[in-house]
């Protein structure tokens, strides 16, 4: 029997994994997929991360981006340059999800590939993992399956709290290309963004919406867009995928049971940011389990409100921030990019340096201001 068994192997399902065996527990990770395996995403991950783990991620990263760029339907662009200890990691998901999985293959962990979870029976004192190579005993289980995952179902979360969007993106080649920026694009998409985020071996181009009331061409906008960079829809794959963003505060565990990563709804509602909130929350999820393990009655407890207290409460200022941006966002953005110092704000929360709370204040005064709506944002 194990310890734990921690379901899904992408950057929550990793983090738990490796610091639950640098602890010395016995660990199974169950993942569905080969590995590695791809997973869309624009693979933008703050350097801040770095600090949570003891091992160095350089050979994960493709390239570390040393500007931003913001533009309102491709007009006039805003630079940042970003110092050093600032710079943007950006990854290919299957090198980084991969390369955290065999950091804690390492420590001890083990890892069941290609072996999808078909179903979960709690026996009275361990969870019983179905699957169709046989059933695995855990005491303790993490569900990090993804947005479309069913942990979330089975462990009896069938209501969370969640804000669902959408995106699509495509991975294109484009070797010995020189661009070391972040591009943001605002204005072609309602309630969202169009990004380029290069890679060392190409450019990883995407579209996203945070709301799906108002239905959309997401693949023409981005194609539209690509073809700014000499990049072809046609010719390359276009993936398409959910987001599942914070709304509110939930709980996140149960009997014997917790959920990380996306399966626990904890995208960025501003910037659909992923990657840092499944860190975190692999790596405290981990530390609860741990805890339990030792005896600790209130342990699992604890985890659902330091989700909270560690991203959910800057999480709404997030929210706020995104439903002012958002209501008219051209004239949010003359405000809130264009300014030099709001621009270098955003640039500081992108890498962790800043949380939202802390620029917040500064930001809705800005935005209140030039959108002139009613207080109860403020």
């Amino acid at each position: 029997m194990y310890d734990c068994i921690v379901v899904g192997s992408g950057p929550a399902g990793g983090a738990a994994a490796y610091h639950l065996a640098r602890r010395g527990r016995r660990v199974l990770v169950l993942e569905k997929e080969a590995l590695p395996r791809y997973k869309p995403c624009g693979g933008g991950v703050s350097p801040q991360v770095q600090a949570w783990f003891d091992f160095d991620f350089t050979p994960a990263i493709s390239l570390k981006l040393t500007q931003m760029v913001c533009t309102w339907q491709g007009g006039e662009a805003q630079v940042l340059e970003l110092p050093p200890e600032q710079a943007v990691w950006m990854v290919r998901r299957d090198v980084f999800d991969n390369f955290l999985i065999q950091q804690a293959q390492q420590q001890g962990a083990q890892v069941a590939a290609q072996t999808p979870v078909t179903g979960l029976t709690w026996g009275g004192d361990c969870w019983q993992v179905h699957t169709p190579k046989g059933d695995f005993t855990a005491q303790y289980l993490i569900g990090c399956d993804g947005a479309k995952g069913s942990m979330a179902k089975w462990l009896g979360f069938q209501h969370r709290q969640q804000r669902i969007g959408a995106a699509i993106e495509v991975e294109a080649a484009m070797p010995n290309h020189a661009l070391r920026a972040a591009h943001f694009d605002f204005g072609r998409v309602h309630n969202g963004y169009i990004w380029n985020f290069p890679k060392r071996e190409g450019y990883s181009i995407g579209v996203g919406t945070f709301s799906l009331k108002r239905k959309q061409n997401l693949r023409a906008i981005g194609a539209a867009y690509a073809e700014t960079f000499g990049v072809d829809f046609s010719q390359v794959k276009v993936y398409g995928h959910p987001l599942y963003c914070w709304q509110r505060h939930q709980r996140l565990h149960t009997q014997n049971a917790l959920l990380a990563g996306e399966a626990a709804c904890i995208v960025d509602p501003f910037t659909a940011e992923g990657i840092r909130p499944s860190l975190l929350t692999g790596m405290l999820a981990a530390q609860a389990i741990d805890r339990a393990l030792n005896g600790v009655p209130e342990a699992l407890a604890d985890y659902s409100g330091q989700i909270q207290q560690a991203w959910g409460a800057d999480m709404v200022w997030a929210k706020r921030l995104a439903t002012l941006f958002y209501q008219m966002p051209h004239m949010a953005y003359e405000v809130a990019i264009k300014r030099p110092s709001a621009l270098q704000r955003m640039g500081q929360i992108l890498c962790g340096q800043l949380r939202y709370r802390d620029a917040a204040a500064n930001g809705l005064k800005l935005l209140a201001a030039g959108l002139r709506v009613p207080t109860v944002f403020r």
